[in-house]
């Protein structure tokens, strides 16, 4: 009788979107999946390492593999590594910065080509902040649009940002998010460009003990102006 093939998996392993969570926001299989994998695409190479040290899995991070896969990753070589797996048969993980790879994130490059060349896939749960924003925000989870980042001209941005609001009082949810540093920047925009009536919601340092998760009229937050400087945030335009 012939042996049944067998293919390798690549596992997508959510990460923690803040320090010191990973025993509340993550399941054991993540724990376990990484106890047994040898091998990872990872955007950054610092903070992969730093995330399987602190799960403290027992394994030796010198004796792992990590391929690094961001924006500027040549796709041809993804491809040759996604291929030698095949060809040696070895499972291997996927690890984003924050939160749930392959969403807003260069590690979906990795899974078209498994896809591609018959490797298994296989997703595992873990904190997703658009989920994690859309769930919390009282707005159509049925119907929603992620944009990834707004324009950072000013003229483009304010002119995208009329066109989302507009999209998001016909009953589509939109959201979106900045690199933390330029949230003041984003949230000034919208506080200045939007109508006074139009419903934001602010996802800001999910999971975290300071987290913010709330929803008010632009007009409310003129009032109450959150400090967003530096705390990866979510941002939603939308409708009860």
């Amino acid at each position: 009788m012939m042996a049944e093939e067998t293919h390798p998996t690549l596992f997508l392993l959510p990460t923690v979107l803040a320090p010191e969570t990973a025993e509340t926001v993550l399941s054991p299989q993540i724990r376990e999946v990484i106890s047994r994998t040898d091998i990872f695409f990872v955007e950054n190479l610092r903070t992969a390492r730093r995330f399987i040290s602190d799960l403290k899995t027992g394994r030796k991070i010198d004796e792992l593999t990590f391929f690094e896969l961001h924006k500027d990753t040549p796709r041809t070589e993804t491809q040759q590594q996604v291929k030698d797996l095949l060809k040696l048969g070895k499972d291997a993980g996927i690890l984003s910065e924050a939160g749930c790879p392959g969403i807003a994130d260069p590690g979906a490059v990795a899974v078209g080509l498994a896809h591609e060349n018959g490797l298994r896939v296989t997703s595992l749960v873990g904190p997703s902040s658009i989920l994690l924003t859309l769930m919390g925000s009282g707005f159509n989870g049925q119907s929603f649009t992620f944009h990834g980042y707004l324009p950072i001209d000013k003229g483009e941005r304010s002119k995208r940002i009329r066109e989302l609001e507009k999209k998001a009082q016909s009953g589509q949810t939109q959201l979106f998010m900045e690199t933390p540093y330029r949230n003041g920047a984003l949230f000034d925009d919208l506080l200045r460009t939007c109508q006074p009536h139009t419903l934001l919601c602010l996802g800001s340092n999910l999971t975290a003990e300071d987290e913010l998760l709330r929803t008010l009229t632009i007009k409310q937050w003129q009032q109450q102006k959150p400090d967003l400087h530096k705390k990866p945030t979510m941002f939603a335009l939308g409708t009860y």
